[in-house]
């Protein structure tokens, strides 16, 4: 059986070889491998083809015997096919990814003010499909370059955005290269990074009401492609959308958010047991981390500092993937937790009458009373939750939960 592979430096993140099982159910390898290895690799390697990531992109062209005519025009390669003779045939494929990533805005895209973030292998893609598209004035803003991060305020009435550079991307989530908030005239925000799901600049443009997308869908297209040159069997289109939307429910977190008492851990448990995904909980990681019970925290140190060393733990689980995550019932009160939870989870409100809620050693709880605590969160609960369940029972909830989503 013929096998296939990524190249990269770093590929820690990476959904590719799930996605290419998913596509032909192939070997499919990580090959990460230092700057100073990639020739010997690309000599050496017993691979039939692979698809190349940052930062090789334009690397591995000399090692091309042949081009195609778009990989050569764009001067990026991010497949490669070993020839029987041994040598590469190179073609690119992330032109395909980035033309259905700009599917919603491609027919009004032309004479649009457009601005690409970043001037690597993936900002050249990138202007070949915006050019296509007729997307103008095209302007790179990068580093050094005559627009760049100092002056880019000069180009507030950009229409399209697209950030090519990785600012944001897994581990290093919740950085953005720039501030959406002075493009006045923005329409449409594309991102190529796909893990988080949603990256701090995503998550402005959501609350800056800006239609966006993130890279996953661009990484499963160009996965496609890639495979049709790998096997030579066509691949429906549609596909594309089908793998992304099991990917992400793959790869998103579950936080459970809702008032002290109100189930989130034994929920939490339940959907450990029914989904084999790790459960997290937030409040014993922060008693384990601290040597002591919550109580005592709020005695010795006050709330506020609980509530630091809370977004703190938040901050670290969040930005992995696959978990079940039970949220304090005070996580709320935070606001930067907002975009820490929503970056890479889908958001679950758990909801319970308050006659059942179990507030022993609920510091908060005991302070303020139930009703006045669900009367100030209770607006925040639904507000940074995607969907809400009832808790009547922990495992019905449970299950209903792996319904809605489809898990």
């Amino acid at each position: 059986m013929k096998s296939f592979g990524l190249l990269g430096e770093k590929l820690g993140h990476s959904f590719s070889p799930s996605i290419h099982w998913m596509l032909g159910s192939y070997p499919y390898e990580l090959c990460q491998v230092p700057p100073a290895g990639l020739e010997d690799f690309i000599k050496n390697n017993s691979l039939d083809g692979f698809n190349v990531t940052i930062p090789y992109k334009q690397e591995v062209i000399p090692y091309c015997s042949e081009l195609s005519e778009r990989a050569l025009a764009i001067e990026s390669v991010n497949t490669m096919l070993k020839n029987p003779d041994g040598s590469y045939f190179g073609e690119n494929t992330d032109y395909d990814g980035f033309l259905l990533m700009m599917e919603p805005v491609k027919e009004n895209i032309r004479g649009k003010k457009t601005l690409i973030l970043g001037s690597g292998g993936a900002s050249k893609t990138v202007r070949a499909v915006l050019t296509d598209l007729g997307a103008d004035p095209l302007i790179t803003v990068s580093r050094s370059g005559p627009v760049n991060y100092e002056n880019i305020s000069e180009h507030t009435d950009a229409a399209i955005i697209v950030n090519t550079t990785p600012v944001g991307m897994y581990p290093n989530n919740g950085i953005s290269p720039v501030d959406l908030g002075i493009f006045t005239e923005c329409e449409f925000l594309a991102d190529l990074i796909y893990n988080p799901a949603k990256t701090a600049l995503i998550l402005q443009a959501e609350r800056l009401g800006i239609q966006f997308r993130g890279g996953l869908l661009m990484l499963v297209e160009q996965a496609r492609r890639a495979s049709e040159l790998f096997t030579g069997i066509a691949i429906p289109h549609e596909t594309s959308e089908v793998i992304s939307e099991k990917i992400e429910k793959q790869t998103k977190n579950i936080v459970l958010i809702g008032m002290p008492g109100c189930g989130k851990t034994a929920i939490g448990r339940h959907l450990h047991d029914l989904t084999k995904r790790k459960l997290v909980d937030i409040d014993e990681e922060i008693e384990t981390r601290e040597g002591k019970k919550i109580t005592s925290i709020f005695a010795d140190s006050g709330e506020a500092y609980f509530r630091k060393v809370e977004s703190e733990v938040l901050r670290e689980f969040c930005r992995e993937s696959g978990l079940v995550i039970a949220a304090g019932g005070g996580a709320v009160t935070t606001p930067e937790n907002r975009d820490i939870m929503r970056q890479n989870s889908t958001v679950v409100f758990i909801k319970r009458e308050l006659k059942y809620l179990d507030t022993s050693d609920r510091p908060v709880s005991k302070a303020k009373g139930t009703e006045q605590i669900y009367s100030e969160r209770a607006g925040l609960y639904e507000s940074w939750s995607d969907i809400s369940v009832q808790n009547r029972d922990p495992l019905k909830a449970a299950k209903k939960i792996t319904e809605v989503l489809k898990i």
